[in-house]
């Protein structure tokens, strides 16, 4: 006859590694690491290119900056919805993360279309010049980790929704929330770089 199996009377036992104690935490900060190395090439690129320019630089002179303090801002926004997101299901809030959640994708969402109404007023092309294709090239990267980023927190949203996260549970929800203010913190190097340093070399 099989003896019978004793029941267990201590703590909880965990369900899974939270915070920075997870495997995902240290992934996508490797990612974070790849993916900002990158950046760094292509703004270095820009100002070595920069440098060696003789004459007007850009050479159609300094962005308006009409869109891209308003993107700007919407970006630092979702940002802080998504930190107060994480902050309230770190305190068994769901309601609270599927808010700043929906509250970040709208933001992105029209973060994108700004983005996408700026390139279309530009008056050149990606061929046009070392400038244009720069240009082009850093904020179409920028724009595919928004992207990116906001494909991940849909999943979080949906997740959210079904009950997969609480006060114990929500390692996903930092990660996401990392890489968000990763794409966050980028834009502020490109808004600098194609806005703020041609107005300072003025």
């Amino acid at each position: 006859m099989r003896e019978p199996v004793a029941s267990y009377e201590g703590p909880p036992l965990p369900i899974g590694s939270k915070g920075r104690l997870s495997s995902g935490w240290w992934g996508m900060l490797a990612v974070i690491g790849t993916e900002a190395a990158l950046f760094a090439y292509l703004f270095f690129s820009y100002f070595y290119v920069s440098s060696q320019v003789i004459g007007r630089w850009p050479p159609q002179g300094a962005p308006k900056l009409g869109i891209a303090v308003p993107e700007t801002l919407i970006l630092l926004l979702g940002s802080l919805a998504m930190w107060w997101g994480e902050r309230g299901i770190r305190r068994g809030r769901s309601g609270t993360l599927i808010a700043g959640t929906a509250i970040t994708l709208l933001l992105g969402i029209l973060f994108l279309s700004l983005q996408g109404i700026e390139w279309s007023h530009k008056p050149f092309s990606p061929s046009s010049d070392v400038y244009a294709s720069l240009y082009f090239l850093i904020t179409g990267f920028h724009m595919g980790h928004v992207l990116i980023g906001l494909i991940m927190l849909l999943v979080l949203l949906v997740w959210t929704a079904l009950g997969y996260f609480g006060d114990r549970r929500h390692s996903a929800v930092s990660i996401g929330v990392l890489y968000w203010h990763f794409v966050t913190f980028v834009w502020l190097g490109v808004f600098f770089t194609f806005y703020i340093t041609p107005r300072l070399s003025q």
